[in-house]
């Protein structure tokens, strides 16, 4: 489609959030001009909802803790967690490169991101590869981002909505229609796309389409996830890869819409239902735990979990803020626990002594939970309620290991690029196969290969 543009600039990045942001810097790190286009007047999108934790392999951080681990272990937990169901290209784009790219962010862009100890390997994880802000969560990421935008002399455009992407008959993307807030259009030329404007989690129609099981689910997303880069890069022929993977989550707290952290069952707490009863393995898949809550009566469940395992998650940002609200019910005994949460004292009292008489015997529970060192629940218990949720989906746009869009025949749209959760991820075609911290890690890695590749692709095009 013909358009005449206000003006054309080499990269094109649609998305503040942490893959867009990291694209624009990679961009501009690597001699090009550009410039991000954001929707919301202050940035957030799901990494500002997240806990700004990145999943990567052999980085300094790890090896300053004596923490051995590699992209070929990285990859073999990809591929162990997920199935063999992923695209192996991309699994391994990802452990190959989002190593390189926290340390990338930790010396080129001074951004104190370090490895997460208190972040045990669990669910997939086969070692210790969560790296975080201490102390922070995903918004201060995305702010944060923004100054470094700012410092690196990248233009950014904000409550600036795609509405439209132009593209000629060879399907090489020419520019894009923006729409401001007082309902004018404005049509802005590139050389080169980078599509980082989020999933669909919010998209209602998308979700019951792609992953019907999901359509009642709460949101905790970002709503500004429509699916818009998806819709786009479908018109001008992309294939679309995993449409039906999500990160749901099991554990978001009712009322005060906040993440209880992996790392609460990981240390030893156990979800019961408002029959006392424990219903699922709490360590089995962060992802999946979702569906086992959703069909429990009452809509919800308690996290119940005490002091002692308070202990190793107080430094995390949701924690800390659900403890300023008040958020947790206490008791000094399991029946006082019982009362204050409105259970059946017999049935809880017999829940949480099964988990000790697995745990003392060294065997799995009835759930196939093995408990190893990590303790159950004891005086003084503390419990949140909680529902399931959606907070994001992992499928989108098929990328090469470059983060380039593909056409259903596997060719190359000429410059056109994409990631986070506007491209496919790594966690295969279902719930199953999310790792944690994935959503992030894929975020930045894709976004820094396809800022390098589309400045490469933008430089190389300039006349000489």
């Amino acid at each position: 489609m013909s358009e005449t543009f206000e003006f054309t600039v080499p990269v094109l990045v649609v998305g503040g959030g942490a893959c867009g942001c990291i694209a624009a810097l990679a961009a501009a790190k690597a001699g090009a001009e550009v410039l991000l286009i954001e929707q919301d007047e202050r940035p957030m999108g799901s990494t500002g909802m997240s806990q700004g934790l990145i999943c990567a392999a052999g980085t300094k951080a790890q090896a300053a803790q004596g923490i051995e681990d590699s992209a070929h272990t990285y990859f073999d937990d990809i591929m162990a967690k997920t199935k063999g169901q992923t695209d192996p290209v991309l699994a391994r784009a990802i452990a190959d490169h989002a190593g390189p790219t926290v340390d990338w962010m930790v010396e080129e862009l001074d951004m104190p991101w370090e490895l997460d100890t208190g972040f045990r390997p669990a669910y997939g994880n086969s070692t210790y590869r969560v790296h975080g802000w201490r102390g922070h969560g995903g918004q201060d990421m995305v702010d944060l981002l923004h100054r470094r935008l700012d410092d690196n002399g990248v233009d950014v455009m904000t409550e600036a909505k795609l509405v439209e992407v132009h593209a000629d008959e060879d399907g090489r993307i020419t520019g894009v229609t923006i729409a401001r807030p007082d309902g004018s259009h404005e049509a802005v030329g590139c050389d080169t796309l980078i599509l980082a404007c989020g999933g669909f989690a919010a998209n209602h129609a998308m979700v019951a389409a792609n992953m019907p099981e999901m359509a009642e689910a709460r949101n905790n997303g970002h709503e500004g996830s429509q699916g818009t880069g998806i819709a786009v890069g479908g018109k001008v022929g992309a294939a679309l890869g995993d449409m039906a993977s999500y990160q749901g989550y099991a554990m978001l707290t009712e009322p005060q819409g906040m993440p209880v952290p992996p790392g609460v069952p990981i240390a030893g707490g156990i979800l019961v239902n408002i029959e006392g009863k424990r219903f699922t393995n709490e360590t089995d898949d962060i992802a999946g735990m979702v569906h086992p809550v959703l069909q429990q009566p009452g809509d919800y469940v308690w996290v119940i979990y005490d002091d002692r395992i308070e202990k190793d998650v107080d430094y995390i940002p949701e924690i800390i803020e659900l403890n300023k609200l008040n958020a947790p019910r206490f008791a000094d005994s399991e029946e006082e626990l019982a009362q204050v949460l409105g259970l059946p004292v017999d049935n809880l009292v017999a829940t949480l002594a099964e988990a000790r008489a697995a745990q003392g015997s060294g065997t799995a529970d009835s759930f196939g939970r093995v408990w190893d060192g990590d303790l159950p629940p004891a005086p003084r218990f503390r419990a949140l309620k909680v529902v399931g949720a959606i907070f994001h989906t992992q499928g989108g746009l098929q990328i090469d290991g470059n983060a380039q869009v593909l056409r259903p025949d596997g060719t190359k749209l000429p410059n056109l690029f994409a990631g986070g959760g506007a491209a496919r991820s790594v966690s295969g075609p279902a719930h199953w196969g999310y790792l944690p911290a994935m959503g992030l890690a894929t975020a930045v890695t894709f976004g820094r290969l396809a800022g390098e590749a589309a400045a490469k692709l933008a430089l190389s095009r300039e006349p000489a």
